[in-house]
């Protein structure tokens, strides 16, 4: 078998994305042959070569899973437990039986609900979080207030935020309550940076009082309700 690099072979065992495995090898976590490695172009033969993270061998994964889960508001998208005593995504897979080892792709806040990847697949975990690729993602967003056209306008223009421009690939006013006195917005965007609609919205003087994901590349959530999930077979379609 010829040789791959560590971070690709990382990800084929499922320890996740290869942006998440490359942290674990700048960390020093990772060792090939005893040989703590920080370099990331090395290459490893699967066949020769023994691999530990956390001093535990690891080989890659038999079988590819994939999930398609609801996350429902008040569940970290992590694994394991949260130092503050909140559910975090491990407690939720235990609620649903889930056995395999999965980890999640991409995340939602602690607030937010709706779409979540969950596979041991780290090639698929990679390209639909890696910003390069630019899988686009659908978000419902109800807002506190009425946005009028003109703030609607504004906001398919982009804005300036504190860590830089963002502009969204769509935005869409579906529903204005004006008894409630709340505004329903559709984004569309690419962008992984972090609570990037909650602050988006916040720039024009919006609340979000709920954040639900219903698309992430082809994938949508469907019909499944919160805290819902199932298998989908995706190990021919996406190869990185």
């Amino acid at each position: 078998m010829e040789k791959i690099r560590i971070n690709k072979y990382l990800a084929m065992c499922g320890l996740g994305s290869r942006r998440k495995v490359e942290k674990l090898i700048l960390d020093g976590r990772v060792k090939i042959n005893e040989k703590v490695v920080k370099d990331l172009s090395v290459k490893v033969n699967p066949e020769v070569d023994i691999v530990k993270v956390d001093n535990k061998i690891i080989k890659p994964v038999k079988k590819k899973v994939y999930y398609i889960l609801y996350k429902p508001r008040g569940y970290l998208t992590q694994l394991g437990k949260d130092k503050f005593g909140r559910k975090t995504l491990s407690d939720l897979l235990k609620e649903l039986k889930i056995k395999e080892k999965v980890f999640p792709v991409g995340r939602l806040d602690y607030d937010s609900e709706g779409l979540l990847i969950l596979t041991n697949d780290g090639n698929f975990a990679y390209k639909y979080s890696h910003p390069k690729f630019e899988i686009k993602k659908e978000y419902l967003v109800t807002v506190k207030g009425i946005v009028d056209n003109k703030t609607l306008e504004k906001m398919k223009k982009g804005a300036n935020l504190e860590d830089g421009f963002f502009k969204p690939d769509k935005v869409i006013l579906l529903k204005v309550d004006k008894d409630k006195n709340t505004s329903v917005l559709k984004f569309i965007i690419h962008s992984g940076k972090k609570r990037i609609l909650r602050r988006y919205c916040k720039h024009f003087g919006y609340k979000v009082i709920r954040l639900l994901r219903t698309k992430m590349g082809k994938l949508s959530l469907g019909n499944l309700k919160p805290g819902e999930i199932i298998k989908v077979d995706l190990s021919k379609e996406f190869k990185v």
